[in-house]
């Protein structure tokens, strides 16, 4: 039998994108509006093709070399990882970068997110962190990106969700080793639902990060110590708390249904990026 070494020229990959036509029309909407506005004259593919293969990149991790082959275009018009003064260089024709900025853009600040909640009526918040896997490095920089609790290498996000499970913010990156509760006092998340008037459910992970007993803001459930086991009261009242926090688990599972973060292949700057345009993503295509 003889054995054919020839490329398979001329064979398009393709893939079904799961994803609405309202999420499309808005990622094409956003290069349209931002293309007139820098006044480029033409790119190699109209705006809702673009649109389509970032969306395919962000959704099922696909290699840029592969969606660029399929589409007629070098994988170096796709991927053009420019910085210039810490910015992204909108600009330069890298159309990954490019619509990944302009839907960071989009993303909420923790205080008008939690603005936004309380006049929609809402009275609390689901707040919890996630571990975000990254490449390993070597060297020293191997080091602060490690999780002793997941023991794997990874960044650490927290979020906000409402009661349904809808996110509504996302941190900035911090290196794996940084704990939840230090990164929410960071972030002032306490002082920002004290402002707003909200309430917050959190695991245990955060407990002791409100230190008013008579009046918290953020609840957690009750920790057992040596000698010092939860009584029936204290367990029924964890039960509550887990099973009001079940949504928060929802508004993670849509935010990695994105395989791009599966294993992600960048700093922490360019990783809140990319998280917080997902957030507009999976905001735009779920809604409980």
């Amino acid at each position: 039998m003889r054995k054919n070494t020839s490329p398979a020229e001329g064979t398009d990959y393709q893939c079904r994108l799961p994803l609405s036509s309202a999420t499309l029309d808005l990622v094409s909407g956003l290069v349209r509006g931002h293309l007139k506005k820098i006044g480029s004259r033409w790119r190699k593919l109209p705006p809702g093709r673009i649109a389509l293969i970032v969306l395919a990149v962000l959704r099922h991790d696909q290699r840029l070399s592969d969606m660029a082959g399929g589409n007629d275009v070098s994988a170096s018009t796709v991927r053009r990882w420019l910085l210039a003064a810490g910015c992204w260089l909108l600009a330069a024709g890298c159309w990954l970068l490019e619509v990944i900025g302009l839907l960071a853009a989009r993303a909420p600040r923790l205080d008008r997110a939690l603005k936004a909640i309380t006049q929609k009526g809402g009275i609390v918040v689901l707040l919890d962190g996630t571990l975000v896997r990254t490449r390993r490095r070597t060297g020293d920089e191997n080091r602060p990106n490690y999780s002793g609790k997941h023991k794997a290498h990874g960044l650490l996000f927290l979020a906000l969700t409402d009661e349904r499970g809808n996110l509504v913010w996302i941190s900035a990156a911090k290196p794996g080793r940084s704990s939840e509760i230090t990164t929410a006092r960071h972030n002032k998340i306490t002082a920002r639902l004290w402002e707003a008037g909200l309430g917050a459910l959190a695991d245990l992970g955060f407990t002791g990060l409100d230190d008013d007993p008579d009046d918290p803001v953020i609840i957690t459930g009750r920790k057992a110590t040596r000698g010092h086991p939860l009584t029936a009261a204290q367990k029924e009242a964890n039960r509550l708390v887990s099973r009001e926090r079940a949504a928060n688990e929802h508004g993670f599972a849509d935010l990695k249904n994105w395989r791009i973060l599966t294993k992600v292949r960048m700093n922490a700057q360019h990783a809140t990026t990319l998280l917080r345009a997902l957030l507009v993503l999976t905001n735009a295509e779920v809604q409980r």
